[in-house]
């Protein structure tokens, strides 16, 4: 029982800190600070998504992973690496996913990080 509190805390927390789509729909795998950056290690959750309620789908592995950086911690560089699901219609045979809108087009920032970078170079 302490460790489901302890985790339901810990997705509270990062909600504050991170962008609150990649901490619900996303499990934390492990993290890592090497020098001055710190490495987030994110698996999309295994959970069927709703927009596939209706259909009979299958996981199907994973997408390449993806490296965006967010906003910096305490002076540390935050790197976000990625993966997202796949998952298989049984009845089309056709492979589907989320549409996700994690990164800032043009970027390897999220959106978030890359619209404050914008205002702030306003100023």
């Amino acid at each position: 029982m302490q460790k489901r509190c302890t985790l339901e805390l810990t997705r509270e927390v990062l909600k504050f800190i991170l962008p609150e789509l990649l901490v619900t729909h996303f499990d934390l795998l492990k993290h890592e600070l090497q020098d001055s950056k710190l490495h987030l290690y994110f698996e999309e959750s295994p959970k069927t998504p709703e927009e596939f309620s209706k259909e009979l789908i299958i996981s199907h592995g994973f997408h390449k992973q993806i490296t965006i950086q967010d906003f910096p911690l305490r002076g540390k560089t935050v790197l976000l690496h990625i993966k997202r699901r796949r998952w298989l219609n049984k009845a089309t045979h056709k492979v589907v996913q989320r549409d996700w809108s994690l990164v800032a087009k043009g970027t390897r920032m999220t959106v978030e990080f890359a619209s404050f970078l914008k205002a702030i170079s306003q100023y």
